[in-house]
């Protein structure tokens, strides 16, 4: 990581605050955590926003997780990836699947994913790359989902993308197993 590794000795913060964050990761802090926690304001709000976008949408499980693969592969943030493939698999994903992502243009044409997968993949890619979605797209993004449901995709495409913005130029690692 190009900064050191937040300690509460260089810098304390809210012990509620750190309380929320070891609560929503199971006990233990991730990398990227201890480079969140430079900025109390920012980790607060990220624990917040990032908190309600895994635990609270009533998106599918596996099209949020395809579609944060599919930010991590295309930005280049492995972290995120390593951190949301498993998640993907649990949620009812094909393991064999992984590395067909690692070229996202290719994969969301690969019938080995199955439609609506594919279609969340072009979206997340359209979000990335261009912000802008073509009309054709977002209509068959409107002919799947719900306003809700399209929200809540559009929301989590985008918070990926600020998760890898940060986690990139950053050099955030993945954690040692």
């Amino acid at each position: 990581m190009r900064i050191p590794a937040w300690n509460p000795e260089a810098s304390p913060r809210d012990p509620k605050l750190l309380e929320a964050i070891l609560a929503r990761r199971g006990g233990n802090y991730l990398n990227l955590d201890l480079a969140l926690l430079w900025s109390e304001p920012l980790a607060r709000g990220w624990n917040a926003l990032l908190g309600a976008v895994r635990r609270e949408f009533a998106l599918d499980a596996r099209i949020r997780e395809i579609a944060i693969c599919t930010v991590a592969s295309l930005t280049g943030a492995d972290y995120e990836f390593t951190h949301h493939w498993p998640e993907y698999v649990k949620a009812g994903g094909k393991d064999a699947l992984r590395a067909k992502l690692s070229d996202p243009a290719r994969a969301c044409e690969d019938r080995a994913f199955d439609e609506t997968e594919r279609l969340a993949m072009r979206y997340a890619m359209a979000v990335t790359r261009d912000v802008k979605v073509p009309d054709a797209l977002f209509a068959q993004v409107r002919r799947r989902w719900s306003d809700s449901g399209i929200v809540e995709l559009t929301a989590t495409v985008a918070t990926y993308n600020m998760v890898a913005r940060l986690l990139v130029p950053l050099e955030v690692e993945s954690e040692k197993k």
